[in-house]
């Protein structure tokens, strides 16, 4: 997420574009899934409808696939071609394409694509048991809004299992940046103990976060910008400078990155932060009051107490 605004329309071209290149580029991104999929096993959840936010080609959805066979599974990500990648790893059979609001019962054990923005799901409330996101939610326009959503789509005891980026991720890249000009080039990350603060605001219970750096090293920097868009990683800040960098700001650029050199290499940080919430009993409306149910007489009220 950057300072400025996203611009939505360049965030979705950028993942179409790259979804031809992504799986060959994206060593970190797999890593990341294969961690925040190991944090499953210990969770006794066994979900009958599973959500996949920001699905891309589908890595993280095959083994979700393989560890909820009974579940009725869907796809989200905003780049059709993403989605078209994911459909390809997949076996075709017990696929559905649709974008409705309220999906096949569970039974169906479908996999559904949908393409839709994060912040806007087309889901019914209470539909989801697990909303699985790796790697996605630095893309959202309003985190908070999103993680509201994703409280809303959850039925009650449901859980929200997610991997993000955190403010430290490519500091080497935006500090060599600065010696170009002042224009952002790296997106802005949010904070763990802000997402934190957002998950109880959203309406989540019990959040654990927790973070680590992961740092790849390359020998030059077009290596490593040519893996950042080979993911689909562009800079999309609506205040986002315009145009290729000159040849006297790329060797500036390339002077300033190698004071960081280690041992011949370029590092690369990534600051991920990990992070895990249940809906809870959603009792609770989202204005603060408190959902009570009881009988009188042969008459069952709901009442909001502030």
């Amino acid at each position: 997420m950057t300072e400025s605004e996203l611009d939505f329309a360049e965030v979705r071209r950028a993942f179409d574009h790259a979804a031809a290149s992504y799986d060959a580029h994206a060593v970190l991104q797999r890593e990341v899934c294969d961690r925040l999929l190991e944090r499953l096993d210990f969770m006794t959840l066994q979900p009958g409808r599973v959500l996949d936010v920001g699905s891309g080609t589908g890595y993280g959805l095959a083994h979700l696939r393989a560890r909820y066979a009974e579940a009725e599974l869907s796809a989200l990500d905003i780049a059709p071609a993403m989605l078209s990648a994911a459909r390809a790893r997949l076996p075709q059979p017990g696929w559905a394409q649709r974008a409705r609001s309220r999906l096949a019962p569970a039974s169906a054990r479908a996999t559904h694509l949908v393409c839709a923005d994060m912040a806007r799901l087309p889901l019914a409330p209470n539909s989801m048991n697990l909303v699985w996101s790796s790697l996605a939610l630095q893309w959202a326009h309003d985190l908070e809004a999103t993680l509201k959503g994703f409280h809303q789509v959850l039925a009650p005891g449901g859980l929200l299992m997610f991997a993000t980026f955190g403010p430290d991720t490519l500091k080497e890249l935006r500090a060599a940046f600065r010696s170009i000009d002042d224009a952002p080039h790296v997106n802005r990350f949010i904070d763990l103990h802000d997402i934190g603060d957002m998950l109880i605001h959203a309406g989540f219970a019990s959040p654990v976060m927790e973070m680590e750096i992961l740092t790849l090293t390359y020998a030059d920097l077009k290596t490593l910008m040519r893996d950042l868009k080979g993911i689909g990683a562009h800079n999309a800040a609506t205040t986002r400078r315009r145009g290729l960098l000159g040849k006297s700001a790329w060797a500036r650029l390339e002077q300033a990155y190698a004071l960081h050199r280690i041992e011949g290499r370029l590092p690369a940080t990534f600051e991920v932060i990990y992070g895990h919430a249940w809906s809870g009993d959603k009792t609770r409306r989202e204005d603060g009051r408190q959902v009570i149910e009881f009988n009188i007489g042969a008459r069952r009220r709901k009442l909001g107490l502030a």
